[in-house]
């Protein structure tokens, strides 16, 4: 009999379907997401597809697509103006990947400079390092010929505003009222899903995208401009390779989406690749992975997509209902899927 912390495959197939998606074929584009989100999945396509980029590679499309999506603050949840923390500041994280290296940049909580995908392409390029933070990544990015400039717009200050008059609640501090807090004020420790604020996707979202070149060549990224209301240089799994994002040009991609502080301890991309490694299908692997979330905390929020290198991809879903977004092939536009959650009655059946 297998462990009781074990859930047999059989029975996981029993209780949620596999839903299996063939590859379009390439160059293809994948992405967390569907609605304002396709922005991305058009710009990283047509970056590959364009008889003027014929030297496009998948990194210079992982990149193409994030930046639409920065620009365009997709869902108010990437890029400037988007998610403000305590003291009513945008930050930014961002990651991309190299699927044939496995070198990663990244950058976190970075302040003052829009194109935060442009500045982790440069961490991964021209340093030894994998993330950089803060301001002295600003500096890194200033070096690199970004330009600082005010990540707040009047919506953003707007909505920062209405958290305070509503007593700065809900937070992430486990205290009432508004900071500045003092060590006395804050309540002793409570488990963390009663100090989260009430999950929603207006609360935060990432762009997770996975690009297949025409080659086969893979890459992938992530930004997010990260919780709203968060304390201030808190940074979630966006940037943090095998949680928001991981890609093994050998094996597959993924991208993934929800509640970043509790994903991170999961590593869920890792594990959805190495999943894939051992021989599950790409819904397999997500469902996989989900689940070992859901099991120890039942209502994180999480989306999960996964795309193997022959470019058949699934996805898993738990507290919402996820989407995602895709386009490959000779496909004329993306197309984007829905996948309901997992859901706590599904695993206490299986169990």
């Amino acid at each position: 009999m297998a462990p009781p912390h074990i859930i047999p495959l059989a029975l996981l197939a029993a209780v949620a379907p596999t839903l299996a998606r063939s590859s379009p074929g390439f160059p293809m584009a994948i992405n967390t997401w569907g609605g304002a989100f396709t922005a991305s999945t058009n710009a990283a396509y047509l970056s590959l597809i364009s008889p003027s980029n014929s030297t496009t590679s998948a990194l210079d499309a992982v990149e193409a697509g994030c930046a639409a999506c920065e620009e365009a603050q997709c869902d108010t949840t990437v890029g400037f103006g988007g998610s403000p923390d305590e003291s009513c500041e945008t930050t930014l994280d961002a990651m991309i990947m190299d699927g044939a290296t496995l070198e990663v940049g990244a950058v976190a909580s970075l302040r003052r400079v829009k194109n935060a995908i442009g500045v982790a392409r440069k961490v991964l390029e021209r340093t030894a390092h994998t993330m950089l933070a803060g301001d002295l990544a600003t500096r890194f990015a200033v070096e690199m010929g970004f330009q600082e400039e005010d990540l707040q717009t009047a919506e953003s200050l707007e909505s920062c505003e209405a958290w305070k008059g509503n007593g700065c609640m809900p937070n992430y501090r486990g205290a009432e009222g508004c900071g500045p807090y003092r060590q006395q004020e804050v309540l002793a420790r409570v488990p963390v899903m009663g100090m989260r604020p009430a999950r929603s996707r207006s609360a935060h979202d990432t762009i997770s995208l996975i690009v297949i070149d025409g080659d086969g060549h893979m890459a992938a990224g992530t930004s997010t401009n990260g919780a709203s209301h968060k304390v201030p240089g808190r940074v979630g799994d966006g940037p943090i390779a095998g949680s928001g994002s991981y890609v093994d040009g050998e094996v597959g991609g993924c991208g993934a989406t929800g509640d970043g502080d509790i994903m991170m301890r999961f590593l869920p991309c890792y594990q959805a690749i190495e999943s894939l490694r051992r021989g599950l299908s790409p819904t397999e692997a997500a469902e996989d992975a989900v689940r070992r979330m859901v099991r120890r905390y039942p209502t994180v929020s999480s989306g999960i997509v996964i795309v193997d290198k022959e470019g058949n991809h699934g996805a898993a879903a738990s507290g919402w209902t996820f989407t995602y977004a895709f386009r490959g092939g000779e496909m004329g536009g993306a197309e984007v899927v829905t996948v309901p959650p997992i859901g706590e009655t599904m695993i206490m059946q299986a169990l």
